[in-house]
């Protein structure tokens, strides 16, 4: 015990040596007399494209890949054994193919088919997975049996399988059949396996396999700790569904909103744009099956209390990809890409009586889903983005005028394009002007500053797309998450002039991805939060209600010189009655603070503090699915002055304090 207070004792000695060696405490200076811009419910939300498998294979739900065997290999996916015959002639119109399996001729011969998963299928032991099938007898027998097993091809054991079940098919006419398979073990990398168990002939479409257990217990339904965790994070908006796959390589793979609704087992495949962009990632089988589609965003925006944003196609296909202006629609054609956008209005806020409205009404959802923005574009740029642009908004306005809109300033954050965007965007009074920017660390470390010169008389900002990309180290670094939080200063300090922003991307497969970082990596069983993660989540929990104004020396605290490589940005949070001070230290050194809260009225003074704390000790480490605690926000009691508090931020750390009233 003496030993303990002794090292106690140098520990704090070694401390104050080391306040000593430091220069003059920094002092900031937190205005709270004068209430600054409200921050907006949306200032902090997601953006979600499906790269990286974010969708299939992701966050929807479905175990099977290729189920309605409409890939342009159509069996791509799928393995074949006996007498299988693809067909082309089933009973929905946007989804023709389906298998044919017939008897072997001999008895002790097999017919059957089986399905690789996305990387494997995963599955657990003691948990429910739905099999359903669409099937009919095609001749002969009144019924007909199929054989469906969970079956791992490299196990040593005596038995392959550990899921059994069998599937009787009684009616010549297309009907949906369903069973629950509860696995025996525990499983990463399942094969789901098909046997064809009669004498005669059975045709199979839409075969499909989902846990039962999926978020709000959805039969068509999305992967339950993936959606907890973007609650988990208390987003304000949900951007959907890109990015870059709203504009396709081509104008016949862009995503079209009308393809994702209705019956899902009608719903068309579509290209996925990100499965050829990168030769050196090169992804074959990654396709959009829509099973994820509007419906499913919109209602999965409303459960987790974020304002939707759908992004349209301007009629621009990727730009990137497509130098020929004979790629893209026609100013004068444009009429059915408009009438899209004023369709999906209708269907997101529509009355059930209008034909849109109605659709939404029975997919399940007859009260409408109150949608307030709408993206026309992704990072289109020249002349040809804002002609375009430009009739999309006059008729919104007409029809809608209440639907805000969100233009491009294209995809730079700054440059000619950049510089000749913003003023169109004023033009045509874009209610907001969505930026990117992917960009190294250098770059975040001179943006502390970005936003408090901005014109506050034209559109609002959209910080859309950003994310810190370390140079050789495309990782999720701690440091890359900590510049994040340097820059999102910025942003709060701005309320009034930034309403939106969101990290992209959101989701990848740790076994299938084509871009990072990202902030939410899986496999088949589990996920992880990186640290840009922990960054948004405390910056959009401790959001609170207004910005107030917080100096050093009188100027922002923006990482410039002089500031010792502090940024910083402070709030009211008139709900809790507390004051919330962001702080971030990107330097190698410890930095004393003085917080002051000037302008406090004399009978107020704070009673308690807390400091939640973002921190490690080598800023290159990441979290991982092996370790996925590594890094994770820490909290802690401190004590405050009536007025002020002194404390000490370490280096490179982002801290959150919270000073209660």
């Amino acid at each position: 015990m003496l030993m303990k207070k002794f090292k106690g004792l140098m520990a704090v000695l070694a401390l104050a040596v080391s306040m000593a060696l430091q220069a003059q405490t920094n002092q900031m200076v937190v205005n709270v007399k004068k209430i600054g811009a409200e921050i907006q419910p949306t200032m902090y939300g997601l953006f979600f494209e499906d790269i990286n498998y974010a969708a299939d294979g992701g966050l929807y739900a479905e175990l099977v890949k290729n189920r309605s065997f409409e890939f342009p290999q159509n069996l791509m996916g799928w393995k074949t054994f006996g007498s299988v015959k693809l067909m082309d002639d089933g009973p929905f119109d946007k989804n023709p193919h389906y298998v044919r399996l017939s008897a072997p001729k001999h008895a002790a011969k097999r017919t059957g088919l089986e399905n690789e998963g996305f990387f494997g299928i995963g599955v657990k032991q003691g948990e429910s997975y739905r099999f359903s099938v669409w099937a009919r007898i095609p001749e002969g027998e009144n019924s007909a049996r199929i054989r469906v097993e969970l079956v791992d091809t490299k196990s040593m054991g005596e038995n392959h399988d550990f899921a059994v079940s069998q599937v009787v098919i009684d009616s010549k006419e297309w009907k949906k059949y369903q069973v629950i398979m509860k696995p025996t073990q525990t499983n990463p990398k399942a094969t789901l396996r098909i046997f064809l168990e009669c004498t005669y002939a059975v045709v199979l479409e839409h075969v499909s396999l989902f846990p039962v257990d999926t978020w709000k217990g959805r039969e068509n339904g999305l992967r339950k700790d993936l959606v907890q965790l973007l609650a988990d994070l208390k987003p304000g908006i949900f951007r959907f569904p890109g990015g870059c796959i709203v504009e396709g390589a081509d104008l016949e793979t862009r995503y079209q909103w009308k393809n994702s609704v209705g019956p899902v087992e009608n719903r068309p495949l579509n290209e996925n744009r990100w499965h050829y962009t990168f030769s050196n990632r090169y992804y074959p089988d990654y396709y959009q099956s829509y099973g994820l589609g509007f419906y499913e965003f919109f209602l999965l925006s409303e459960e987790i209390g974020a304002e939707p944003l759908p992004v349209l196609s301007c009629g621009l296909a990727c730009q990137f990809q497509n130098d020929d202006m004979s790629a893209h629609v026609a100013v004068e054609d444009l009429d059915p890409y408009i009438q899209d956008a004023l369709d999906l209005i209708e269907f997101a806020n529509g009355d059930v009586t209008t034909e849109w409205g109605k659709l939404r009404a029975e997919m399940g959802h007859p009260a409408p889903f109150n949608m307030k923005f709408i993206g026309i574009g992704n990072e289109q740029w020249g002349p040809e983005y804002p002609e375009r642009l430009e009739p999309f908004i006059k008729t919104i306005r007409a029809a809608y005028p209440n639907i805000q809109i969100v233009g491009s300033s294209g995809p730079n954050s700054e440059g000619d394009q950049f510089d000749y965007l913003w003023p169109e965007m004023k033009r045509l009074k874009a209610d907001l002007v969505d930026e990117h920017f992917y960009r190294p660390e250098s770059w975040f470390l001179a943006q502390g500053a970005r936003y408090d010169n901005y014109d506050r008389k034209g559109p609002k900002v959209f910080a859309g797309e950003y994310a810190c990309h370390g140079r050789g180290r495309k990782w999720n670094h701690f440091n890359a998450a900590l510049l994040e939080a340097a820059f999102m200063t910025t942003i709060e300090r701005n309320a009034d002039i930034v309403h939106m922003s969101s990290y992209a991307p959101l989701f990848a497969h740790v076994e299938g991805w084509q871009w990072r970082p990202d902030m939410i990596w899986f496999d088949n069983m589990t996920s992880f939060r990186t640290c840009s993660y922990y960054v948004q989540q405390l910056y959009s929990t401790y959001k609170g209600t207004n910005a107030l104004k917080m100096t050093m020396d009188g100027k922002n605290i923006t990482g410039a010189d002089g500031q010792n490589g502090l940024f910083a940005s402070a709030v009211l949070d008139k709900d809790n009655n507390q004051y919330i001070v962001k702080v971030i230290n990107v330097s190698e050194n410890a930095q004393p603070l003085n917080i002051k809260l000037e302008g406090m009225k004399k009978n107020e003074k704070l009673s308690s503090g807390c400091v939640i704390k973002l921190q490690t000790d080598d800023v290159l480490k990441e979290n991982s699915i092996e370790n996925p605690n590594l890094i994770t926000p820490k909290e802690s009691a401190i004590e405050v002055g009536e007025k002020e508090l002194n404390t000490i931020i370490e280096p490179q750390t982002f801290a959150v304090y919270i000073l209660k009233k």
